[in-house]
């Protein structure tokens, strides 16, 4: 019997594009080390997700991730805990990297067709309000939040965000997206923070965000409207960096990173810049959170019965009902 004991071979077949290694069935299946102790150009091909699908470009040191959330087209648990452990792990592989093969750029999008994001769990939200437990759902907020600011502060690192919008981003979808240093997004892409139609604010970092790149006013009249903008129109307002037709997005994303690798390092200092004179704390985010915990306990039962209809609906564009 042939034991295969070499990793090296199945980092060489990975970067070559190899999707496994061919066993016979008298072979046993390589033991390989955790993700975070492989070269970068291959960490991320060995490592799986259940509620992401990852690609590295080492060419462009590019990382692209796609959401692909199994229950909910939202920020379930199963999502949160998969972001939370992808997010530690970019940590590791980045800071064991040597210097000329760091990645530069993140970009965030969905393998979910015409949904980038569709926010909170409405799921969880009901069944969590309706028991009572504040706490358990003080805790899925916290992680949300902790995701939040860990994008808005580029993980900690000198890297660019990028989110790539494809489908709709609402709630949640729509801050995650307002928290990267870019936004590209399809024409057809929407964009929206629909928690007032179920007499609830968006409290992931909405206003936040918008306060700061348009202004506090301007801020308020989204959140209250419930409107669903284009991508066109939250281009105008500045929101949206790049607009492109659809199905051309990550072609979008990758002249962008073209015309831009060059820049990296002054894109990034301005970026600090601006962070410096419009700083985001986490503590910001964690206030405004439990604010959002406590007015989401004092929804009343024709406020959870939206939310749950606005769930089923939501279930069944993926085909889950």
């Amino acid at each position: 019997m042939t034991e295969v004991t070499d990793y090296e071979r199945l980092a060489y077949q990975l970067m070559k594009g190899a999707a496994q290694i061919p066993l016979q069935s008298d072979q046993r299946m390589l033991s390989h080390p955790p993700a975070a102790d492989l070269p970068v150009e291959i960490a991320f091909s060995i490592k799986r997700w259940e509620n992401l699908e990852t690609r590295m470009d080492p060419a462009l040191r590019t990382l692209w991730y796609y959401m692909k959330p199994v229950t909910a087209p939202s920020f379930t648990p199963g999502l949160l805990a998969d972001l939370i452990d992808f997010r530690n792990t970019i940590q590791t592989v980045y800071h064991r990297t040597p210097q000329d093969q760091k990645l530069l750029y993140l970009i965030s999008g969905s393998a979910l067709p015409g949904i980038y994001n569709l926010g909170g769990d409405l799921g969880y939200f009901s069944q969590h309000i309706r028991s009572r437990d504040s706490e358990r759902l003080r805790r899925y907020a916290h992680d949300c939040i902790d995701l939040m600011y860990s994008c808005a502060s580029s993980l900690g690192l000198p890297i660019i965000l990028i989110s790539l919008v494809q489908g709709d981003a609402l709630g949640g979808g729509f801050e995650v997206a307002l928290s990267s240093d870019i936004i590209i997004a399809e024409r057809s892409a929407k964009f929206g923070l629909p928690e007032i139609l179920f007499n609830l604010f968006p409290g992931m970092g909405a206003y936040s965000f918008l306060s700061r790149k348009l202004d506090p006013a301007r801020a308020t009249q989204m959140i209250m409207s419930g409107k669903v903008y284009t991508a066109d129109e939250l281009h105008e307002m500045g929101l949206v960096d790049v607009v492109v037709d659809d199905g051309k997005g990550e072609d979008a994303v990758r002249d962008y990173i073209a015309r831009n690798t060059k820049k990296h390092a002054i894109h990034r200092t301005i970026r600090d810049v601006r962070r410096r004179v419009n700083g985001l704390t986490y503590e910001e985010l964690r206030d405004i959170v439990d604010l959002w915990v406590d007015a989401a306990m004092n929804l009343d039962e024709q406020d959870l019965r939206r939310i749950e209809r606005l769930r089923a609906a939501q279930a069944k564009r993926i085909g889950l009902t």
